[in-house]
């Protein structure tokens, strides 16, 4: 692996920096109230994305519409840190497994949710609390729903602004950075790079995404532990243009060795060799691929009560 001049790691910055103002996520969230569940909510934990906070610069609308609509419910947002404007530099920053590690640590500790919890991540908060599901099962998620999740990764740099020359700099500087060991312990959306044509180097130097992909070894304990969720729930948005590519959001991603034709998460190897449980999950009718309309975490309030919050959320 060729070292990065100064200079280069300057640009790749500079390159980060674009990608992190493009990337900050809200949801478009109109209030509605006639969506009660009177029999004692099972609590919930959401996990925001990119760019975004858990709290009132953030996912406090939709933990509005969540608490007005579902009657007595405990609802948990993740914050790592103990500020929003920390919260928001850690969704960029901050190593991946120590954020893993710390909300399993935190969430063990919330008694109402002792009893199990339902879990819904935005973005990469997704397969963030896949993580959770896979590698802490106490307290113990019961459904887990991923809005825009990039469970196998990304591939591309989202909605490049520039030319098509500035856009293939930037791939290109992400293409020799991302899996050094100085990007992947600093820079979260590192952590979760998967490039098509370097599935080998991905493998192995992935710090995170391979590992709860068992990619690289195969470790039945996350295997068994995801197997544990009574409904493990997909969300693709049909016009997403942040997520490359998007069926990443249904763990799908680019057949081996190119980056052209799509292959399925059900034509994956990942799949037919069972290698997380999936395949078993899904003849058990366990697996939910469902969609959304709109760009990426756009989704109005009637859609979430009604496709997310009504059969799941209980």
């Amino acid at each position: 692996m060729a070292s990065l001049s100064s200079i280069a790691w300057m640009r790749f910055f500079c390159a980060v920096g674009v990608f992190i103002a493009l990337g900050s996520e809200a949801s478009l969230l109109r209030i509605h109230t006639d969506y009660v569940v009177d029999d004692g909510p099972t609590p919930l934990v959401l996990w925001h994305g990119m760019g975004d906070t858990c709290c009132a610069n953030g996912i406090a609308n939709l933990q509005k519409v969540i608490r007005n609509n579902i009657s007595g419910i405990f609802v948990h947002s993740v914050e790592i840190g103990t500020t929003e404007d920390e919260d928001k530099d850690n969704s960029y920053f901050l190593q991946v497994n120590k954020q893993i590690d710390q909300v399993c640590k935190n969430l063990s500790q919330i008694p109402e949710l002792q009893n199990g919890y339902n879990a819904v991540g935005l973005s990469q908060g997704g397969q963030f609390l896949r993580a959770v599901a896979q590698r802490c099962p106490n307290p113990p998620i019961k459904n887990l729903i991923t809005l825009g999740g990039q469970h196998q990764g990304v591939s591309a740099f989202p909605n490049c602004p520039g030319t098509k020359a500035v856009c293939r700099y930037i791939r290109e500087l992400l293409d020799l950075g991302a899996y050094t060991s100085f990007v992947q312990q600093r820079l979260v959306q590192a952590q979760y790079w998967h490039d098509p044509l370097k599935e080998d180097e991905y493998r192995k130097k992935s710090t995170f995404l391979a590992d709860i992909n068992n990619e690289l070894t195969r470790n039945e304990v996350y295997k068994e532990n995801l197997q544990k969720l009574r409904n493990f729930v997909m969300v693709k948005f049909l016009n997403d243009t942040v997520v490359i590519p998007q069926e990443s959001e249904w763990f799908g991603f680019y057949c081996p060795g190119q980056e052209k034709t799509i292959c399925s998460l059900q034509d994956s190897t990942l799949y037919q060799e069972d290698w997380l449980g999936l395949k078993a999950m899904n003849e058990a009718g366990k697996v939910k691929f469902l969609t959304a309309p709109g760009e990426h975490i756009q989704f109005t309030t009637e859609w979430f009560l009604d496709t997310i919050a009504a059969p799941y959320l209980h």
